[in-house]
């Protein structure tokens, strides 16, 4: 099992619906350092009956690809990465998102999720408390933050697609299961569930047939949980927030921010880098919008 933070949850999925199987996990963050080149990575692999793996581009082990991993080797199957930013379309990463590394990534009070709004706000010398009035229903309208979920759900369609992994039926029913993703790219257990479950199947095996959410910890609910903003929610006949969740550290009490301290926090940790360190695609294009730019002043 080759994959980001999402093929733990699956790893530990297919352990369970798989009581005899031996599966290993293999960190992509970790590929450089744990196997330096390609063919390397090859041989490790060697004693495996099935690899399954998400896409990595050049960068990740010298060599090539996961495309040139794959080449002619019938065990290996990939699976989708999980993106989904229409529950949190305010959530951005900042900093230099091309290097592959979150050490290059400039941190909120989110760990490397920022808020659009509150850096925007912040690059235009706008105070906390003018930023928390900006968190309202025309702002996201304007910003079309309404218009997310026909964006996220076909680029995360069509990337399935593109790897033979269509997940039609399973948005379907996440969707109907309220708001399925912890952040953009932390999706909740019974999402991962759902694609350990059909690997296991679409490889000739037999899982057994039980609900694993019902068995299993949601792990990466220790991690960072971004809010669905109640004006966002409604949207979609559910029950919103404004409290922010840290990631947990060492087995210390969970710790939730309201909007305010978020910000504030956000601010804080903006001022401890220049001005040229704070980078945001999106950002720099409302910025560079002047009627987007606009509310912000």
């Amino acid at each position: 099992m080759l994959g980001n933070c999402q093929a733990d949850g699956i790893a530990r999925v297919l352990s369970l619906l798989l009581p005899d199987a031996r599966v290993t996990l293999v960190p992509l963050a970790g590929l450089g350092r744990d196997h330096a080149t390609l063919a390397r990575l090859r041989d490790h692999l060697t004693p495996f009956d099935h690899v399954f793996s998400q896409f990595f581009p050049e960068g990740f082990v010298a060599g090539g690809n996961v495309h040139a991993l794959a080449r002619n080797d019938p065990r290996i199957r990939l699976y989708p990465t999980i993106l989904f930013p229409a529950f949190h379309p305010d959530m951005v990463h900042v900093g230099d998102v091309g290097a592959l590394s979150a050490t290059r990534l400039v941190h909120s009070p989110m760990g490397p999720y920022h808020s659009a709004i509150a850096l925007c706000a912040y690059l235009e010398g706008r105070t906390v408390n003018e930023t928390l009035a900006l968190f309202r229903d025309d702002v996201f309208a304007h910003l079309g933050y309404y218009d997310a979920w026909s964006e996220a759900s076909a680029y995360l369609l069509g990337s399935a697609r593109d790897i033979a992994f269509p997940l039609d039926a399973e948005l379907a029913r996440w969707a109907r299961r309220g708001c399925f993703m912890h952040v953009l790219n932390h999706p909740k257990v019974f999402v991962l569930a759902d694609l350990a479950r059909r690997l296991a199947r679409e490889a000739g095996l037999a899982p057994l047939d039980l609900a694993a959410e019902d068995y299993l910890a949601d792990d990466l609910v220790a991690d960072a949980v971004w809010p669905l903003y109640p004006e966002i929610a409604r949207r979609y006949g559910l029950a919103g927030t404004t409290h922010f969740k840290p990631k947990e550290r060492g087995g210390a009490s969970t710790i939730l921010l309201d909007r305010k301290a978020f910000v504030a926090g956000s601010f804080a940790a903006y001022a401890r880098h220049p001005m040229e360190a704070l980078v945001c695609p999106r950002v720099a294009a409302w910025r560079g919008a002047p009627a987007v730019r606009a509310m912000f002043s």
